[in-house]
């Protein structure tokens, strides 16, 4: 099911662990190549994703002798991964993956912890445990202490411990040995291991399944494209850190968008945008847990931000500022450096922000489901990101795509704070505020007529079409956005108009450019996966549901063999770039499988 390359050295065939608190990706032989600790956007332990090379520094493999092949998949309806690997004298062993996620004393269980469980499952098979974590970004190896049934790794200011059953020589030793029943592992808090390994880690996956079903249960799912969408969204959930509702955009730093571009970015931070996109997506298929824990965030967001400037993105614990710096003793993904870590897009402008923060929140005042309902209150500080919506929306910034050298008064910005201030009186109606509606309907009114007279590109060819920004006439694939957000009907010339220019400029046989123009890198590369997502919209709305429909089975054969996408992909070979799995392309697939599925009631 995928295109992703496999050449020498790593690449994105990767699957997803993880329990909103920390996560993992496993490579196709089951190797632990990305982990960071003691959540998303610390120091990777395991880090040889971005070593550059094929050495054991920062993984956590199991090889089996003599290796033929592996074989994964999925334990179905959860994060639950199963490594097959098999060896040429018929010997082979199961490996299964997990962090764990369960109720346990009236609270969610999901500790900073990483559970392995090997099985021999045919024949003698003979192992070796290869268990190197890292410290200080790649820095060195963890320092090791070990006891009779654990090990002690020593990572920056903190420590975790390995429980385990196998025999902790070999582990310490890398030493091949014959395994002859099954053997748990256990690397989470440095604190002595509860109860027998065996039985608990047992234990803890079979309450972690029982968890994740339920909640896959409760989904509302289209009847075609189940299993992607299934799929999707437990990886969406896996990238909210849990704590403080933070939705991460991705689960990895530095990827490059395209070979030896520079283009590499720190993805494990909270944008307000993607994550917008994120919940909108989820609570299309009914999961409010996320919506309701996203929107406690924003609120502290909003707390903190005191009627002002809000930022495009923060930490997940809240935090503003990312300074962003290169973590010099990592090489990159295939040597493709340089590796940041934080971002300095928090210093950026961007106005699309505030529109991002009402569209979700608005929901607050409407949705007697949820466990808390927004009050008067909170009203009162929505307003607040109003007002900077209406300061700002026809000020320059950097733009959704975050240009670092120039700024515009952006499109898409703006009709975000059109949205910003639409929703704002639709709430305000809705609790009988009428002066507060009129004041914002008004607004909104003053903000569309002035997109209308300012970002509208007279062509006598094609009649004309919308530009990216006030000042320019280039095209930018988030214009598709105007209709998702109402600000457009899918019918209205100007859109067509719009797209039909889009498509001559911006698509690329399958796939969609976000702009053709040269930015701060230079010409774009490489195809931006949502922006090919958006593109299949528009053929939905546009009627050309066939195309539409073919164009959306085109992008699931190159989702890797775990169904996920990165953020980016050559449309010339099909390799997957960029960081991994991202958050917009899910959504993406979420989306497009709603618009185009059938009906369940076609087949009842």
């Amino acid at each position: 099911m995928t295109t992703n390359s496999l050449a020498a050295g790593p690449n994105l065939d990767l699957w997803p662990i993880g329990n909103c608190q920390v996560s993992g990706l496993i490579d196709k032989t089951g190797g632990l190549v990305w982990g960071c600790v003691p959540r998303v956007d610390g120091d990777p332990v395991f880090c040889s994703l971005l070593n550059g090379d094929a050495s054991d520094a920062g993984v956590w493999r199991f090889e089996l002798e003599g290796q033929v092949s592996a074989s994964q998949h999925y334990v179905r309806n959860t994060p639950i991964l199963v490594t097959r690997l098999e060896a040429d004298d018929g010997s082979a062993v199961e490996i299964h993956d997990f962090c764990p996620r369960f109720e346990r004393t009236g609270r969610m269980y999901r500790p900073v912890a990483y559970a392995r469980i090997v099985r021999p499952v045919a024949g003698t098979p003979r192992l070796k445990v290869v268990l190197h974590p890292m410290s200080g970004y790649g820095a060195h190896l963890a320092e090791t202490t070990n006891g009779t049934n654990h090990i002690r790794y020593l990572v920056g200011s903190q420590a975790l411990r390995l429980s385990t059953d196998a025999p902790v020589g070999y582990v310490l030793e890398s030493q091949t040995y014959r395994i002859e029943s099954d053997q748990h592992f256990f690397l989470g808090p440095d604190e002595p291991f509860v109860g027998n390994v065996r039985s608990e880690v047992r234990r803890m996956e079979a309450q972690t399944a029982k968890y994740w079903t339920h909640w896959t249960r409760g989904l509302h799912i289209p009847l075609e494209w189940q299993d992607e969408v299934i799929r999707c969204a437990i990886a969406l959930k896996l990238c909210q850190h849990e704590e403080t509702g933070a939705i991460v955009a991705a689960l990895t730093t530095s990827i490059p968008e395209a070979a030896h571009s520079e283009r590499n970015w720190d993805y494990r931070y909270c944008w307000i945008r993607d994550s917008y996109y994120t919940v909108q997506a989820l609570n299309r298929l009914g999961a409010l847990d996320v919506l309701e824990k996203y929107l406690a965030y924003l609120r502290n967001i909003v707390d903190g931000a005191k009627g002002g400037q809000i930022q495009p993105l923060y930490s997940v614990m809240g935090e503003s500022e990312l300074d962003e710096v290169t973590a010099a003793h990592l090489a990159g993904y295939r040597g493709m450096g340089p590796v940041r870590r934080g971002n300095a897009a928090y210093k950026q402008v961007q106005h699309d922000c505030y529109g991002q923060i009402v569209l979700p929140t608005a929901q607050g005042f409407l949705d007697k489901r949820l466990l808390r309902m927004a009050d008067e209150h909170d009203f009162e500080s929505l307003e607040q990101v109003g007002e900077m919506a209406w300061a700002m929306h026809d000020q320059p910034d950097a733009g959704l795509w975050e240009f670092r050298t120039r700024q515009e008064v952006h499109t898409y910005s703006a009709v975000m704070c059109w949205a910003a201030c639409d929703r704002l009186a639709n709430v305000a109606y809705s609790i009988d505020k009428p002066d507060r509606a009129k004041l914002w309907r008004e607004r909104a009114d003053a903000i569309r007529d002035k997109i209308e007279t300012e970002a509208w590109v007279k062509n006598g060819e094609d009649g004309g079409h919308y530009g990216a920004s006030f000042e320019s006439d280039y095209l930018d694939a988030s214009l598709l956005q105007m209709v998702e957000l109402r600000f457009l009907s899918p019918d209205n010339p100007r859109f067509l108009s719009t797209f039909k220019a889009m498509e001559k400029e911006l698509r690329r046989g399958d796939h969609m450019l976000r702009y053709a123009a040269e930015d701060d890198f230079g010409a774009p590369e490489t195809a931006f996966n949502v922006c090919t997502f958006w593109l299949i919209e528009a053929l939905h709305l546009a009627g050309r549901d066939a195309e539409a429909r073919k164009l959306f089975e085109t992008m699931l054969s190159h989702t890797t063999q775990s169904g996920m996408l990165s953020e980016d992909l050559d449309f010339e070979t099909g390799e997957l770039w960029g960081n991994f799995p991202q958050t917009y392309s899910l959504v993406g697939v979420i989306n497009c499988a709603g618009l185009l599925s059938k009906l369940w009631s076609d087949v009842r």
